[in-house]
């Protein structure tokens, strides 16, 4: 735990600092551009075909019926928006992880390889192609599972634990690979892992709890006005690359401390 809180003092101040606040820029602008884009397009069309599958199933019936047995009758009417909301929110999240997994893990990597770890052999155990499948696989998985968990939102202190937990997996799993990509073997990485695991899940937990809350506002903002969509979705967008950004620094610290004492154990071994 001592090297998960120097990690975390370490990431707290590189957080704020003027390079890593310019490198949150690149993921930030192609996610806002991207479902920016696709909001505006694409949420009324989603809206509309939600509407219409309801009332031809009948299941506006059904959903107020269950609500009003959990007590949330009032959210009878907004069944549609928040459904959309439920089906948009984990595609948001999987593009942020991405887009910081592509271009903002790896120069993340360099700077704390540089300046923290400068002796620390390079063995490029990871590939470009390698994060990609690991984003893209552990972002599906994640999608599927969130929708499984959307009932848990009648019980909020529940779906906000359950939900850091979902992002515990999907984070040690995705931003391990990224961190020590350049820096470990896979045997190394994989050893790791093995030693880790419950550090590893614990930062994930910690920043997994930061990362349900605009999802939850997102969700709150669909009470007011479906007008707030669009706003919310951005300034959601803002929040993810932020705790993304302090997540990977985070595991990065870490991570490759937990590597460098790793191989020094070896060789005094």
């Amino acid at each position: 735990m001592k090297g998960v809180g120097t990690a975390y003092r370490r990431a707290l101040r590189a957080q704020f600092s003027r390079r890593m606040l310019m490198l949150s820029g690149a993921p930030l602008v192609l996610s806002l551009l991207l479902w920016g884009a696709l909001l505006w397009t694409g949420l009324q069309p989603l809206l509309d075909w939600l509407q219409g599958t309801f009332a031809d199933y009948g299941w506006f019936q059904s959903s107020g019926n269950m609500l009003a047995m959990l007590g949330l009758g009032m959210l009878k009417v907004m069944v549609v928006p928040l459904l959309a909301i439920a089906l948009l929110l984990p595609l948001m999240i999987g593009s942020a992880l991405l887009f910081m997994g592509v271009i903002a893990m790896p120069a993340i990597e360099r700077h704390v390889g540089k300046h923290q770890y400068p002796k620390l052999e390079r063995k490029e155990g990871g590939s470009f192609v390698g994060s990609i499948a690991i984003n893209l696989g552990s972002t599906a998985v994640f999608a599927v599972l969130w929708l499984f968990t959307l009932p848990l939102y009648a019980v909020p202190p529940l779906a906000w634990l359950v939900q850091a937990c979902l992002w515990a997996w999907v984070t040690s799993r995705v931003m391990s690979y990224d961190a020590l990509a350049a820096h470990a073997s896979p045997e190394e990485r994989h050893e790791l892992m093995r030693r880790h695991r419950g550090a590893l899940w614990g930062i994930g937990f910690a920043s997994g709890l930061a990362g349900a809350l605009p999802g939850i506002a997102w969700m709150g903002g669909a009470l007011l006005s479906i007008v707030l969509f669009p706003i919310l979705a951005m300034l959601s967008l803002w929040l993810y690359i932020m705790i993304f950004l302090f997540a990977g620094l985070w595991f990065q610290y870490f991570c490759l401390g937990a590597l460098e004492d790793m191989r020094a154990g070896a060789v005094t071994a």
